[in-house]
């Protein structure tokens, strides 16, 4: 009997177990203390009806090339075909669209998580083959957390930045009386982690905090979004009320002396112009705790209880991703970090507000040391690039205006797609219309492992490895381990390992030095491990030889920042520690965003846009999302 050996993936390490020298399954590690048990479907995944077996291409896109005849795209047979034959299909159409429409008309649409091993990443293959040939559309964002992304940088900084800081569980257990969750923190969410999770934390620190008296609100349409242990109060507001709920709660802190106003003072700009807009001095509506109870049909007195007991408790309120996936979804954003800023407990232990707790495994949870060794994608030449959520929309409307954080952009034209690692049709919004938008390019080539409704809507499938048919290493973006993960079985039909692929497409274009600097998987591989290996050193880590860490246990490494308070730094020292945001402040209100607003709003609005401030801003047509 072969003996186990480790692998990772998103929802964290696993541990290949074999019979009679086949991979039979995957069980959870030993060390992780609440795995995800998504690891018991990998076997009968890889091994299923659906797998991709060999280059397949759709029916009429074989006999008749890319003609008009894409609207079967969905309902049409595959048939097989070569490697050789997949390859000069792909060789001649790229030639063609390059030289017809240029670059600039080709869409590397990979977006999903793939492997999560740092060599084998979908989208940064995918990209550097692409680069190396001009260069192709990117997109920008995530479905995640979008609107955060492009907004937060405006009033308090760049929100990538403050998901790493995110205050830890451990200084709310040691300092923290009450956390109130707007939309929750569904613990079944944090499974996943991006690049892969040797241990899953935050059930045990949920506890820790439990445990140490803290108190948990939860405010959400599932009383699920937090876990029973919690024993957490549950109000089922309508569902887009949230901003509402905080306005209510803005206004009892501050009629009734609640909020701080010296922290206001020293820390924010703008608040003159909210305490107008939530007094009702701008629009003639007072949002106080019986409108929102008319928004929310959370009860008024219990909104008003709810402040005072916030305003007299160390309160960290979270605000969950969810709540920003919507229209105006930038709202609920704003106010969160306004209502904190009321309270005054910004960079205090256990105290201030997050946003994104529960999307991810690690958030809140743990860091890496240092970073990790990646597989380069070079550069793009094509500078245009699409919010990540618009493919539909770009293919619908090809050359079409819209509207992106205060920018006038305009869709590209596309005419061929080539997706790998993610399923749009599993994470987008409007299927049908998807469905649709996907009838549009003249070429879709799709990089699968099995059959998905994507793959389904392609003209060239191309058969690759999975994660447990090659050689890699996993590291969580935000994680503190390394997880091996050897081959534990080859490539089922004629499946190849996509580094193999694009290194035999690079050499027909003449640039296989470009993409592979001349070497093979393995020895990138190797390259990368030494890479790793350097940049731990400095941190006092000797990692060892890149055969034996395959063939052994996950590291893992000391969190460099157990207490991270969010903005602690701010706080104590403003001038020294500013955000980068205009005035180095939190902006409670953002003459930038106005500008903004102004330049995409039509003429006829702008003298309200100049008058009421915030409430135009609120109301304009700035596109977050």
């Amino acid at each position: 009997m072969k003996k186990q050996q480790l692998t990772a993936n998103h929802w964290g390490a696993g541990v290949s177990q074999f019979e009679n020298g086949e991979l039979a399954g995957v069980g959870p590690h030993s060390g992780d203390p609440d795995p995800s048990r998504i690891n018991e479907n990998i076997s009968s995944s890889l091994k299923g009806s659906a797998r991709v077996l060999k280059p397949s291409v759709r029916k009429s896109y074989l006999e008749n090339g890319p003609t008009n005849n894409n609207a079967k795209r969905g309902e049409e047979h595959f048939v097989e075909v070569s490697w050789e034959k997949a390859f000069e299909l792909i060789a001649d159409e790229i030639n063609r669209v390059r030289t017809d429409y240029g670059n600039q008309s080709i869409y590397a649409g990979s977006y999903g998580w793939a492997s999560a091993g740092r060599l084998h990443h979908a989208q940064s293959q995918l990209k550097r083959f692409l680069n190396c040939l001009g260069g192709s559309v990117r997109s920008q964002g995530n479905y995640s957390y979008n609107a955060a992304l492009v907004l937060m940088p405006h009033i308090v900084g760049d929100f990538r930045e403050h998901v790493k800081h995110i205050t830890r569980w451990s200084t709310v257990a040691k300092e923290g009386e009450l956390v109130v969750m707007f939309g929750g923190i569904p613990l079944r969410n944090t499974q996943v982690s991006g690049g892969g999770v040797g241990k899953h934390r935050l059930r045990d620190d949920f506890m820790a905090c439990v445990n140490a008296g803290v108190k948990f609100v939860n405010l959400s349409p599932l009383k699920t979004d937090a876990i029973e242990a919690l024993n957490a109060e549950w109000f089922a507001p309508r569902p887009g009320s949230d901003t509402a709920i905080m306005m209510g709660l803005a206004h009892t802190l501050y009629i009734e002396g609640l909020h701080d106003q010296a922290f206001l003072e020293k820390y924010t700009g703008g608040f003159d112009k909210f305490l107008a807009y939530l007094l009702g001095e701008v629009d003639g509506i007072v949002k106080d705790a019986d409108w929102a109870q008319e928004q929310s049909e959370i009860p008024a007195e219990r909104i008003r209880s709810l402040a005072r007991e916030m305003a007299s408790k160390r309160t960290l309120i979270t605000t969950a991703v969810s709540l920003q996936r919507a229209d105006y979804g930038e709202q609920p954003l704003w106010m969160t970090l306004t209502l904190a800023s009321m309270l005054g407990q910004i960079g205090l232990p256990g105290g201030g507000y997050g946003i994104g707790y529960g999307a991810d495994s690690t958030i809140g949870t743990s860091d890496r040391p240092f970073r990790w060794s990646v597989f380069p994608q070079g550069k793009n030449a094509v500078e245009d690039y699409l919010p990540v959520a618009m493919v539909s929309e770009m293919l619908l409307k090809p050359n079409e205006p819209y509207q992106y954080n205060g920018m006038a952009r305009n869709f590209p034209d596309i005419k061929l797609v080539w997706w790998a690692g993610g399923n749009p049709f599993h994470h987008h919004q409007d299927l049908n219309r998807m469905r649709d938008a996907f009838q549009r390019p003249e070429t879709i080539i799709i990089n699968e492992i099995n059959w998905t409704a994507t793959a389904k809507h392609a003209d060239i499938v191309l058969p690759v490895a999975s994660t447990m048919e090659r050689n890699d290493f996993g590291a969580g973006h935000q994680d503190n381990s390394l997880v091996p993960m050897p081959k534990a079985m080859e490539p089922m039909g004629e499946a190849r390992e996509e580094y193999e692929i694009y290194c035999e497409l690079a050499s027909r274009f003449g640039v296989d030095e470009a993409f592979s600097e001349g070497v093979n998987s393995s020895q990138r591989l190797e390259s990368m491990w030494d890479e790793l290996k350097e940049i731990a050193k400095p941190h006092g880590y000797e990692l060892p030889q890149l055969n034996e860490f395959l063939e052994g246990d996950m590291i893992t490494f000391d969190d460099p920042a157990p207490e991270t308070v969010f903005l602690s730094e701010f706080r104590e020292d403003p001038t020294l520690n500013p955000l980068k945001t205009p005035s180095g402040k939190i902006e409670l209100f953002s003459k930038l965003l106005l500008v903004l607003s102004m330049a995409i709003a039509p003429i006829m609005q702008l003298g309200c846009l100049l008058e009421n401030g915030l409430e135009a801003i609120m109301r304009s047509n700035i596109r977050f999302t």
